[in-house]
């Protein structure tokens, strides 16, 4: 063949792959992207675009198709099934991302996606990437039978052994139903788009069948629901630009996997900052709410503080921030919801927080300021014991930084699991509204003065002025900090660059373990 029957040859055959990229990337057809537009709603590709730098993306096992024959799914056969996998970059940092293609047989999960997306989190897993997981299907392909659960098996399988290795993120942006969901709850934030994701594992048909409840899906499983209620969501989006923009500030804090720190940015704020409005923001009743928000945006860096679950438990406050630029897990009470007391669900949120900070080298800053935990039968049946349990337990086992600031009142238990420092907390400060007490002022007196309570005359003056005698005893940080219970006693406006300077003598701070398999965290 000559040269120019060569030139010919190849030319024919670039020709024809192209025509089949183009051909894949239609993946349902124009009709049934017409009709996902229709719905507000992007297409697996345009998503994939949407979120990564712009050409970054290079595509994977585009023309893979399915392998099972039943159900006349032959007829059915289209180049790269129901997901699109590659990798490319956020922001010039690489990423793995898989997209479930919804005018596919409504992104149904099949064998051939499960190898798809088995396939990208093994490399990003081992290539230390995160991966995320734009999710927009109806569950299982009921035709596959087995083989579709199976490639389920795998998909959680992996997430598993990703779990505190590579961050994983979930963005909702359609139907997530079934035995499907389990993938979101694995990975470590998911983010719902409200008006158009929902997550459930029984629709409402199978409901109003079995306990003849009647919901409709937003009710079920949408993004309020699960972003303040379950606590499965992390994030709750109003439109699908929105999620993708929230799931590229969420990366901008977060290493590329375990082996890193969290990225540092170029500090833009004055390290030796100290705003004199900490020192009037705590009301001198200890009964006065306040918000914790203000506080923890008032000493860390202008507009860096990004809350997480902020809808779910909202008596607890957790997030990241930077300090000088470097990222850190904050952990706080917020006085203004339930006065800031640890019940269930705050328990839940802070334990969660707590470990995936320390599984990404995350300093912990923990702001106190808690009456102590929920009481009442509900909480008690429900197992607080066993929730609250979590908190003191993540904090023990986390190696990485950890300071603790006392704004306010710290009793009992409540003042022990949250940071202490006997459960190896490195530094502990306390501002000079800090209470550090086994209870507050009023139950104490009861117990402590009952007999003088009975005899005396006035019994209500008589027990105001205990009340004062107890507080100046026990209600003010300077007992704890005689004992070495607290290191130092800040003015609130030192706060910063204290912090700051804590954090540059920890930066180096070794882990210690005991040789063991894993403990048994009390979930």
């Amino acid at each position: 063949m000559s040269s120019k029957g060569k030139n010919q040859r190849n030319n024919d055959l670039i020709s024809e792959l192209r025509e089949a990229r183009e051909k894949a990337a239609l993946g349902g057809g124009t009709e049934r992207i017409q009709t996902q537009h229709g719905k507000g709603k992007m297409t697996a590709r345009e998503r994939i675009h949407a979120l990564l730098d712009e050409g970054s993306f290079r595509e994977i096992d585009a023309f893979i198709t399915h392998r099972q024959s039943d159900f006349g799914l032959d007829e059915k056969k289209i180049p790269g099934d129901s997901v699109v996998v590659g990798f490319g970059k956020i922001n010039g940092r690489m990423v793995a991302v898989f997209s479930q293609d919804f005018t596919v047989m409504g992104g149904s999960f099949s064998e051939v996606q499960g190898q798809k997306v088995a396939k990208i989190l093994d490399l990003a897993l081992d290539s230390g990437v995160p991966v995320i997981g734009l999710m927009d299907s109806v569950g299982a392909r009921i035709q596959e039978g087995v083989y579709s659960l199976a490639a389920y098996s795998e998909l959680f399988w992996r997430n598993t052994q990703a779990s505190g290795v590579i961050p994983q993120i979930s963005v909702m942006l359609g139907p997530c139903a079934g035995g499907s969901v389990y993938s979101p709850g694995l990975t470590d934030f998911v983010i719902m788009t409200r008006g158009t994701s929902y997550m459930f594992i029984t629709g409402p048909k199978v409901i109003k069948t079995v306990t003849h409840e009647e919901v409709d899906f937003e009710s079920l499983g949408g993004a309020a629901v699960h972003n303040s209620k379950s606590g499965v969501a992390h994030f709750a989006a109003d439109s699908e630009e929105d999620a993708l923009d929230i799931t590229r500030k969420l990366l901008s804090y977060l290493p590329s996997n375990n082996a890193e720190p969290p990225p540092a940015v170029k500090p833009e704020d004055d390290p030796y900052r100290q705003d004199k409005k900490l020192d009037t923001l705590v009301p001198s009743d200890s009964e006065e709410a306040y918000d914790m928000r203000q506080v923890v945006e008032k000493i860390v860096d202008r507009g860096s503080f990004f809350p997480v679950h902020l809808d779910f438990a909202p008596n607890a406050l957790v997030g990241f921030a930077r300090l000088h630029g470097q990222a850190v897990g904050v952990i706080a009470n917020q006085p203004i919801a339930l006065a800031g007391v640890l019940d269930i669900n705050s328990s839940d949120k802070i334990a969660r927080f707590i470990r995936f900070c320390d599984a990404y080298n995350f300093p912990l800053i923990t702001f106190v300021d808690t009456p102590g935990f929920l009481p009442g039968v509900q909480q008690e049946h429900g197992g607080i014991i066993r929730h609250g349990a979590k908190i003191v337990y993540a904090y023990s086992e986390a190696t990485v930084p950890k300071i603790a600031v006392i704004v306010r009142k710290a009793y009992g238990g409540a003042y022990i699991v949250l940071s202490s420092k006997y459960i190896r907390t490195d530094l502990v400060f306390a501002w000079p509204t800090a209470e550090i007490a086994v209870m507050g002022a009023d139950g104490a007196v009861d117990i402590l003065y009952s007999k003088q309570l009975k005899t005396a005359e006035d019994q209500e003056k008589a027990r105001k002025e205990f009340i004062v005698d107890y507080q100046e005893k026990f209600s003010k940080p300077y007992r704890a900090a005689a004992s070495g219970h607290v290191d130092e006693i800040l003015i609130p406006s030192e706060t910063r660059p204290r912090l700051i300077a804590a954090l540059e003598l920890l930066k180096n701070k070794q882990a210690q373990s005991r040789p063991k398999k894993h403990g048994n965290m009390p979930l």
